[in-house]
């Protein structure tokens, strides 16, 4: 059994973001997760718009955001899922293959996960021109030939972005046209480097040593051809990782998400939810935000506010590097709220 003021489930953005800052507020935290710290930010071959990294990895940037949480004394429990949760009373509970976690509040941060096309090819060539998020790769397809598969609003965002960039972008969709908003629509298909495939899917994903052609079929006709492209990103949608809070009572939409309001609180009191897994904007900086606000609002719930005084905090103790420093006192590294 291991007992704790606040438990997060995911260590994605936002899961690490919230953790830090219950940590810095005073409040024992863990942060559990099934996977490497980091979440979708370790499949993400270079990021461009987070704000005072022009340029870095996925990989690097969670190193950065873990090393961070570490620092300011945030645990982190990796490879371990939550199987269960357990959420009716004032202590919420977390199962464990090997632990139960019991904590004042819970924070749920578990992200979302992109929707596949489970064709061939489409696996084995994921970072190698199979991609799920436009605006994470779109800059290595510069003055290339790209395809998109979807036809809703995500898609046709995901072409958007991408038309500013590419030489030929097709848009692939099952359908004989877009189910996105009119004036997203009229802006994709009046643009002169788009040229959309009606009625079709994606049947096979091809190439050597990344991706060289598609193999798609006509659901009017049944025939089947190839497409040379350098690139295909698929948004058909994503998945939340939602089933678990579910199953505990917590509230999601017809999608799945996590219904949450302006302070990431859920339906049931003591529990939040920050990131992909509350939909909206899925971008790293949203997942941040979130997870400061959930943070917040958790330590608002443990606590009862600033000076309610309800809980002893616990000393902060902040381990940075000496070259992170940057020449700040060491008195300034050690203190109480």
């Amino acid at each position: 059994m291991r007992k704790t003021d606040v438990l997060i489930i995911g260590a994605g953005p936002a899961g690490l973001t919230a953790g830090i800052y219950c940590s810095r507020l005073g409040l024992e935290v863990i942060v559990v997760d099934k996977s490497a710290p980091g979440g979708q930010l370790n499949i993400i071959p270079l990021v461009e718009n987070y704000p005072g990294f022009p340029r870095i990895s996925g990989e690097e940037l969670a190193r950065r955001f873990t090393k961070h949480a570490e620092a300011m004394g945030v645990e982190i429990v990796t490879n371990e899922e939550v199987e269960k949760l357990e959420l009716g009373g004032d202590i919420k509970r977390a199962y464990t293959s090997r632990n139960i976690y019991e904590a004042d509040a819970l924070i749920i941060a578990t992200g979302a996960r992109r929707r596949k096309l489970n064709v061939p090819g489409e696996r084995e060539f994921e970072g190698k021109g199979v991609s799920y998020c436009a605006t994470c790769d779109g800059a290595f397809f510069r003055n290339k030939i790209v395809a998109v598969v979807g036809g809703a609003n995500t898609a046709v965002s995901e072409a958007l972005h991408l038309k500013e960039l590419v030489k030929k972008l097709y848009i692939i969709h099952r359908r004989d046209d877009l189910r996105a908003e009119m004036a997203l629509k009229q802006r994709l298909l009046s643009a002169p480097n788009v040229e959309p495939i009606w009625n079709t899917i994606v049947e096979r994903i091809e190439g050597d040593t990344k991706v060289k052609r598609l193999k798609l079929k006509n659901l009017v006709t049944g025939e089947s051809f190839y497409l040379d492209v350098d690139g295909v990103f698929i948004a058909i949608g994503v998945v939340p990782n939602s089933e678990i809070a579910a199953k505990a009572g917590v509230k999601v939409d017809e999608n799945g998400y996590i219904i949450v309001d302006r302070w990431m609180r859920t339906n049931i009191k003591g529990v939040f939810a920050a990131g992909d897994v509350t939909g909206g904007h899925l971008q790293i900086a949203t997942a941040v935000g979130e997870g400061v606000i959930a943070a917040m609002s958790a330590f608002e719930h443990v606590t009862g506010g600033w000076y309610a005084k309800r809980k002893k905090l616990k000393t902060v103790k902040i381990k940075l590097e000496e070259e992170e420093r940057e020449g700040v006192g060491e008195e300034l590294f050690k203190f109480k709220l």
